[in-house]
């Protein structure tokens, strides 16, 4: 599974101007499920995110984690983050999971972050769309398992 995983003081997802889900402190977590992901890349994926130190301690250092915090995650469905730009100028997404599995997958790390004590809100699988954040330092990160 691929992540881009955003530190945020705030972050929301409206779908046609209904808001569905939104978070103050925490990460804004874009996901796509990968052909070949299974439910133990979701896990691993959730379990490395819970972990990862991006939140800063008292002297400033990027030392904690999401967890440490009790920061929130809004996870939002992506398919595009499995583009392939390396011909031409139109991108290809043939390595993203099938729709069917990728729902699967994305319902599934939601679960298996929210097993992890981490209040998430989510966006719309398939859905457009409009998501709101206001990145925290900013930090960004590409992940993949």
């Amino acid at each position: 599974m691929r992540a881009l995983v955003q530190r945020v003081t705030e972050a929301s997802v409206r779908v046609d101007g209904q808001l569905l889900g939104e978070v103050g402190r925490g990460l804004l977590i874009l996901v796509c499920a990968m052909e070949g992901d299974d439910a133990a890349k979701s896990k691993a994926l959730a379990a490395k995110i819970s972990k990862l130190r991006i939140f800063t301690d008292d002297a400033g250092k990027m030392n904690k984690s999401l967890v440490d915090v009790g920061g929130a995650a809004l996870i939002v469905s992506q398919f595009t983050l499995a583009a392939d730009t390396s011909r031409g100028n139109r991108p290809g997404f043939s390595a993203a999971a099938k729709p069917d599995i990728g729902r699967a997958l994305y319902e599934q790390f939601i679960a298996d972050v929210s097993a992890l004590g981490i209040q998430t809100a989510t966006g719309s699988f398939g859905a457009d769309m409009a998501v709101n954040l206001t990145n925290d330092g900013p930090v960004t990160i590409w992940m993949d398992v």
